[in-house]
């Protein structure tokens, strides 16, 4: 198969640029053309494989990867759309904290896509009186990324490495030090900000006499859709039954669901949609990126990489690439350079630079929208309730640069410097 010219890059950058800039300068130009963009740059890639390398195996691939991708967030979307958790009253920054530990623990059983697109909704209304784009920031950094590395399940790039042979308790057992750390500090870090933002609230939030709502949960039905999605998860064959389980759940909640939960929810599909059109370009564009990463990974790294390398290298790209695919680049780098396919030989000799594989994809994946796939969703959805989110270069700027960082930097310090 001949070397992917590097220049077919370029249709990634563009894309990532245009996804960091059109919203800042031009964002009423973005909202008409977004889908031209990214599905116009998309076909470029797509041609150039199918047209001159007649590599249908790589499209096929990806394809697949593509569908299994949007069927698991689709469906969960649709699922967590028909479930409405009512909130008691307006919370404090203490209350917030609690609420953010107990969404880190159940994006390890629900998965964080699963557990940020069901509780990113009363999340909002929580804080409906106060709301600003740092609640919004924090519930991606901790619900719908570092808190979900403590099981396979939790985080799609653990999957991956479930599925390549890594056993289903061996993230526990060697992530938890570093989940307890990161979202111990990320919740301090939240505290205090929301603290400052709680202090100049009106005094009528402050004691919540703004609080209307008790606590209430609507749309049972809907836990048996989501636990048919959580099951197709570990479905692996045939080709496309488990995502046809998934399509079959959330069309089963549609129908079954209450239109006044809906309404209640204010459930429509315009952020599955854009997360749809966008993913389809990022999917296909990233392609020469990835066998990049795959061909020269080995090389770039070295003969014997600290574990520490992994874990920025991993990280990085991460952020940039989507935490799944890099999580499988880099592991396959491993293998590369310790010149072994055996998972259960690199879990023995090499398990620190499998953690900082790990962490790496897991954690990184909060620093950017596209860096996992349920970020970009937390962020449509909170812009379809009138929240003024960050464009994709703030973000980094304003959150990721000054809040995870720091965490991600004593990670490094106490786990991966020597």
């Amino acid at each position: 198969m001949p070397v992917t010219p590097p220049i077919l890059i370029l249709p990634f950058a563009l894309l990532l640029g245009a996804m960091a800039f059109a919203p800042v300068f031009a964002p009423c130009w973005w909202r008409r053309h977004y889908a031209k963009i990214a599905l116009g740059l998309g076909a470029i890639t797509a041609g150039y494989y199918c047209l001159v390398r007649h590599d249908f195996t790589s499209l096929g691939s990806v394809a697949h990867e593509y569908v299994s991708f949007i069927a698991l967030v689709g469906s969960l979307f649709v699922v967590s759309g028909g479930i409405h958790i009512g909130v008691k009253d307006e919370a404090t920054p203490l209350k917030n904290v609690a609420f953010l530990f107990i969404g880190a623990v159940v994006a390890n059983l629900l998965g964080t896509t699963g557990a940020a697109i069901l509780l990113i909704r009363p999340w909002l209304r929580m804080n409906k009186y106060r709301l600003t784009a740092h609640h919004i920031a924090f519930f991606i950094f901790i619900v719908a990324n570092v808190g979900g590395c403590l099981t396979p399940i939790g985080d799609p790039p653990l999957f991956l490495g479930f599925l390549q042979g890594i056993p289903f308790w061996w993230v526990a057992q060697n992530c938890w030090p570093a989940w307890a750390l990161a979202v111990g500090a990320l919740l301090g870090i939240f505290y205090v900000v929301d603290k400052i933002n709680f202090h100049r609230a009106p005094k009528a939030v402050r004691e919540n006499e703004t609080a209307h709502e008790t606590w209430s949960f609507s749309g049972f039905v809907n836990l048996f859709f989501l636990a048919i999605i959580l099951g197709a998860v570990l479905v692996n064959h045939p080709p496309f039954l488990r995502e046809g389980l998934m399509v079959a759940a959330a069309l089963g909640s549609y129908f079954t669901t209450k239109k006044t939960v809906h309404q209640a929810n204010e459930f429509n599909f315009h952020p599955i949609t854009e997360v749809t059109i966008l993913f389809a370009g990022i999917f296909a564009t990233m392609m020469p990126a990835l066998a990049w990463l795959n061909h020269h990974a080995g090389s770039v790294l070295g003969e014997a990489p600290a574990p520490a390398v992994f874990f920025w290298g991993t990280g990085a790209l991460s952020a940039g690439l989507d935490n799944a695919p890099t999580y499988l680049g880099f592991l396959r780098a491993l293998q590369g350079v310790t010149d072994t396919e055996d998972i259960h030989q690199l879990l023995g000799s090499h398990a620190p630079h499998l953690l900082a594989i790990s962490l790496g994809a897991v954690f990184f994946g909060a620093a950017t929208y596209i860096g996992n796939g349920p970020n970009f969703m937390v962020k449509a959805i909170a812009e379809q309730r009138g929240v003024r989110m960050p464009s994709f270069l703030e973000f980094i700027l304003k959150f990721t640069l000054p809040f995870l960082l720091p965490v991600l930097v004593i990670v490094w310090l106490l786990f991966f410097r020597d």
